[in-house]
């Protein structure tokens, strides 16, 4: 009997194959595939023409989901049938084995087996249709287990792959029902069908680690065939999530430290750093919107039109994951960025093509925001494209003094302030000044605004007197216009605060953040945001001060607040602590400070993966608190675990792998392996010049690092770390031997100031070398330190700006 041809609604381009795969649970697999091709094929008021094909020839079931169990009754073949005309096909063709013209063969093969015969359609309200897993007649269980989907592969390797291409060339999208497990089978389905893959998995280790087999097979098998090197984009779908457990939910997403327990999130950033040679990988955002619960994973839940669209839906769920799918957005995009992307890439041909200045404003002001939302992310380098194109739209559209042209003049300033890049900073906040005072008045919190900008700038470029003049001219403009207690007068101090700690001015920066504090404390309360920023600020410069218990007094209160508002595993507690473990090393109290190491490492192990750069840097900074314990063979083997994941991850020239080898060349050292050491440090020394010869010689890290090793072999038979020496100024300082610590102070300071020297080290140097030069009352020796300090921080700003260029 003939069979009526298929008509399709046209596609202006190749659709998407997409395979959805589960280690366990097909019934989930199959109730999203199914509910995805539903809200698919009803976009565009129902012309979107959708393909489900069940390849689950093992248990078939995609059927079962469209009302009808029984066979079609024009008896149409599925998977099996289609692939079992493909083989006779290719074995009438006499090519059983692949050539150069193994493509052209697979379209030969598969314009001779019309597609049309093994396709249904199973809704009458929108081009949606289904290709079974096969006829299932009495020998169909037979032919299932016979298919040899390998021998198939062997015979015409392009074969799979032509055959996605070809029917995404009729659909707009390929919908693959790939069978759970590993087999043949699977691998066809996710390695050589798919350009997007959703990867269902079930709260227990044995599905995770499935899933994570499979991409990594596949991305694998892409990398190292050069017909196949096709991205590949990954969409995890957690499925059977327990709404109602909070805590359970929670743990099973983030892990447990205590437990020793990774949890899921984790697990997956780090397959997709490897797999898309990423440094960083947050999924927070997709995680928060795209989980699957429990009754809709596990009981065949219903069609989305059937179950409605409340936030606790099945339908509310795929339309979100839609989001992310159908532009083809990365899972590690926020939400937030994935729709202001969209809303860039709609206003931008309107932009384009009308004379209007409405469409380019819409553009500018979506990029605007965008740009907020990167830096806010610390995405630096895409911020700053973003506020460059929309200051260049709006100055065109709306005029140079328009005020939403003056706003991303703004954000462009703060963010080249931010970046290093402080002349152009400067010359722009000029420009914002005089323009805001001449429009508004300079009382205006525009023009205010913008002095204080200036002023950070200034005081970042080291120019402290017209810095901190305007700082002072700015907190009084404040407290004139809002009062002393207002929120800017607070912020308007804690600027000058800062600039004067910069300075140098230590004790008067002490006073007004004191005041600061104070006035937060009673405007704010006391855990809020802006006060535990400030409390941290005091922390820290009384530790630079020398005020040790006062500094951790306040640094404990932080950890505390953070602790209460965000969880003992959030990343803020555990920067809190961090810090506070800063001041406990300043005191000597290293046993403490390994303690919150210890637990440090754990838990940035557990949420972020072994081989996130904050694990990574959190255990090289244990490894040196084991080395001053004088548990040097603990430091060694912790260090050379970090040395071959840099190794692996960055390469063995890179410079965070150098930093860390360099590290460990001092513990071999200390441990009396002299020999091992100097090895150590020629393969660092080489990897350096290399450096220095190559396209990195502005990157002024290698040349700290470099000039390190070298002065550490001038000390000859003296092994100590700076950090051990810091630790004797510390005991000396303690038991009142002024000249012992005066001749330490005098012969640390070089190698405190390097540039090379960690950012906690060089602060509590800094501050046991002034505590030194007080004590004694050498004004002398202090302005002379002062003025190091400031020729180091000038260095320092130069080669930033340098690396920046």
């Amino acid at each position: 009997m003939e069979l009526a041809r298929i008509t399709l609604p046209p596609i202006t381009a190749p659709g998407a194959v997409t395979t959805f795969y589960s280690f366990e649970s097909g019934t989930a697999r199959s109730v999203a595939l199914s509910s995805m091709a539903q809200l698919l094929a009803g976009r565009d008021n129902a012309t979107v023409p959708v393909l489900m094909i069940d390849w689950d020839t093992e248990s078939p079931g995609l059927h079962h989901h469209f009302g009808d169990a029984g066979e079609p009754q024009d008896g149409r073949g599925g998977v099996l049938e289609f692939f079992e005309a493909c083989r006779a096909q290719l074995a009438l063709l006499g090519r059983g084995a692949a050539g150069a013209d193994d493509s052209a063969l697979a379209r030969e093969v598969l314009e001779a087996v019309d597609w049309q015969h093994y396709v249904e359609r199973v809704d009458q309200s929108r081009p949606l249709y289904l290709m079974r897993a096969g006829r299932f007649d009495g020998s169909y269980g037979e032919r299932a287990d016979q298919m040899d989907w390998d021998g198939l592969f062997k015979a015409c390797p392009a074969l799979f792959r032509c055959f996605g291409e070809h029917l995404a060339a009729q659909f707009a999208h390929v919908l693959v029902d790939a069978r759970s497990g590993r087999s043949a089978a699977v691998s066809v389905c996710t390695t050589l069908l798919p350009g997007r893959l959703v990867a269902l998995f079930t709260p227990n280790q044995r599905s995770l680690e499935g899933i994570t087999g499979v991409v990594t097979r596949a991305i694998d098998y892409r990398c190292s065939h050069e017909d196949e090197q096709r991205p590949l984009l990954v969409y995890p779908l957690p499925c059977a999530v327990d709404g109602a457990a909070g805590a359970r939910r929670e743990q099973w997403r983030r892990g447990s430290p205590v437990r020793g327990a990774p949890g899921y999130q984790p697990v997956l950033e780090k397959l997709l750093r490897g797999a898309y040679g990423m440094s960083r990988v947050c999924l927070d955002s997709y995680f928060d919107e795209i989980q699957l619960q429990q009754c809709d994973a596990i009981g065949g839940a219903a069609a989305p039109h059937e179950g409605g669209a409340d936030r606790f839906s099945l339908t509310r769920t795929f339309e979100t994951l839609l989001e992310w799918f159908l532009p083809g957005r990365l899972p590690w995009q926020s939400r937030a960025e994935v729709a202001l992307q969209g809303a860039i890439e709609a206003a931008r041909p309107l932009a384009r093509d009308g004379a209007a200045a409405v469409p380019s404003a819409l553009l500018a002001r979506e990029l605007n925001r965008l740009g907020e939302l990167y830096a806010a992310e610390g995405r630096q380098r895409q911020a700053l494209d973003c506020f460059e194109e929309s200051v260049a739209l709006r100055a065109r559209a709306l005029g140079a003094d328009h005020a939403d042209t003056r706003a991303s003049r703004a954000n462009l300033a703060a963010q080249l302030r931010q970046g290093g890049q402080l002349p152009e900073a400067k010359f722009l906040y000029q420009s914002l000044r005089e323009s805001a005072t001449a429009l508004l008045g300079a009382d205006h919190p525009e023009a205010l605004a913008a002095r204080a900008g200036l002023a950070n700038t200034l005081a970042l470029l080291g120019e402290f007197a017209p810095a901190l003049a305007l700082h002072e001219e700015l907190a009084h403009s404040c407290e004139r216009l809002y009062g002393s207690a207002s929120a800017r007068t607070l912020d308007a101090l804690a600027g000058l605060a800062e600039t004067l700690s910069r300075h140098d001015e230590l004790s008067r920066a002490r006073m007004v953040y004191e005041r600061v504090l104070e006035g937060r404390q009673r405007l704010l309360g006391t855990e809020h945001e802006d006060t535990l920023r400030c409390t941290e600020q005091l922390a820290r410069l009384l530790s630079e001060l020398g005020d040790l218990r006062n500094a951790r007094k306040l640094q404990e209160a932080v950890v505390g607040a953070r602790e209460r508002h965000c969880g003992p595993e959030h990343r803020a507690t555990l920067a809190a602590r961090e810090a506070l473990a800063e001041i406990w090393a300043a005191q000597g109290d290293l046993a403490a400070v390994r303690t919150v190491q210890e637990a440090l490492a754990r838990a940035r192990e557990c949420r972020l993966g072994s081989d996130h750069p904050d694990t990574l840097s959190t255990q090289l900074r244990l490894a040196s608190t084991l080395g001053r314990q004088g548990e040097l063979e603990a430091a060694r083997r912790l260090q050379e675990h970090v040395v071959h994941l840099h190794e692996r991850i960055h390469g063995v020239d890179d410079l965070e792998t150098l930093r860390s080898k360099k590290l460990l060349a001092a513990t071999l050292t200390l441990q009396g392996h002299g020999a091992a050491a100097r090895t150590l440090e020629e393969t660092v020394l080489q990897g350096l010049r290399g450096m220095a010869s190559g396209p990195h010689q502005s990157h002024m890290g290698a040349l700290d690092l470099r000039e390190a090793i070298l002065e550490a072999r001038e000390l000859g038979n003296n092994p100590e770390t700076l950090d051990q020496k810091l630790a004797q100024l510390q005991k000396l300082i303690d038991s009142s031997s002024p000249r012992e610590a005066r001749e330490l102070a005098d012969t640390l300071r070089k190698s405190v100031l390097r540039p090379g020297v960690d950012s906690p080290v060089r602060r509590r140097g800094v501050a046991l070398i002034r505590h030194v030069y007080q004590q004694e009352g050498d004004k002398d020796a202090l302005l002379a330190f002062a003025q190091a300090e400031v020729s180091a921080l000038e260095g320092a700003l130069v080669e930033a700006r340098v690396a920046n260029q």
